[in-house]
């Protein structure tokens, strides 16, 4: 497996991590999760900025990533395969979880919030960053607006090719019909967009939470000459307005508690 410092690593995978280092400070021998792990970059990224964490991942056939974990001699050590639902990990385990563009690849999310809040500790916390249905672009594809119309949509075809055949999109290719075909049907089989009331929902079953993407803005802001601007998006009347422009062109980032068994 090729190693991956943190520089290297998409600035989603550098603000988890950095939040993960944040929210661990001062918390002895604290564990952290990458639920979703993909082929582990932030597992080993992370193990070489000294943190102890480690990844699960159901390896849906979609990718080559379980073959890439077992390869490199982590499936079962540092990354632990998800089976039948349960993370392979003990009850109240870490200290910090995060996902980065998981969950609405989760069919069944009350099931993956309910061993998230089984595996971290009470006074532990999870970040997540994914796109609820609102988001103006597919983000696995690049065509605005696809993931709105229903599977059985009549139109649904026509408007990816045409908005592909113009030049939007991902994976730049001359065959326009096949790439279409091999979306709409990645789309189809590992994809489930929800509305934000439907997973602020199954949130609240387990969590306590808040949406902070202000402070993922400021991150990346931070790694641009627009730091300056940092500031300004603290600002009381800029705050809200950030967040839900970035909520419709990236997604959501979500912080949660684990709610305690009186709550």
């Amino acid at each position: 497996m090729t190693v991956h410092s943190a520089g290297s690593l998409h600035i989603n995978y550098r603000y988890v991590l950095a939040l993960a280092d944040r929210f661990c400070q001062g918390r002895e021998e604290a564990k952290i999760l990458d639920f979703g792990c993909g082929a582990a970059q932030t597992v080993v990224a992370g193990r070489e900025q000294g943190l102890c964490i480690f990844g699960a991942d159901v390896f849906y056939a979609g990718s080559t990533d379980r073959q890439a974990v077992e390869k490199a001699g982590l499936l079962g050590g540092w990354v632990h395969e998800i089976r039948e639902g349960r993370i392979d990990f003990p009850d109240g385990y870490f200290d910090f979880v995060f996902s980065n563009q998981v969950l609405e690849h989760v069919e069944d999310l009350d099931g993956a919030l309910g061993e998230i809040r089984r595996v971290l500790k009470s006074d532990g916390h999870s970040v997540h960053l994914f796109p609820s249905r609102d988001v103006w672009r597919e983000g696995h594809c690049g065509i605005p607006f696809l993931h709105w119309f229903p599977k059985d949509n009549p139109f649904r075809y026509p408007y990816a090719l045409a908005l592909r055949t113009l030049g939007l999109g991902k994976f730049k290719r001359v065959d326009h019909k096949g790439w279409t075909r091999r979306m709409l049907d990645f789309l189809d089989r590992y994809c489930v967009y929800r509305d934000r009331a439907t997973i602020f929902a199954a949130f609240r079953k387990y969590f306590d939470f808040e949406l902070i993407e202000d402070d993922y803005i400021c991150y990346r802001l931070g790694e641009t000459r627009l730091r300056f601007l940092r500031p300004l998006i603290r600002w009381p009347v800029v705050r809200p307005v950030a967040k839900e422009m970035f909520r419709k062109l990236g997604g959501l980032v979500l912080l949660a508690r684990p709610k305690t068994r009186s709550e």
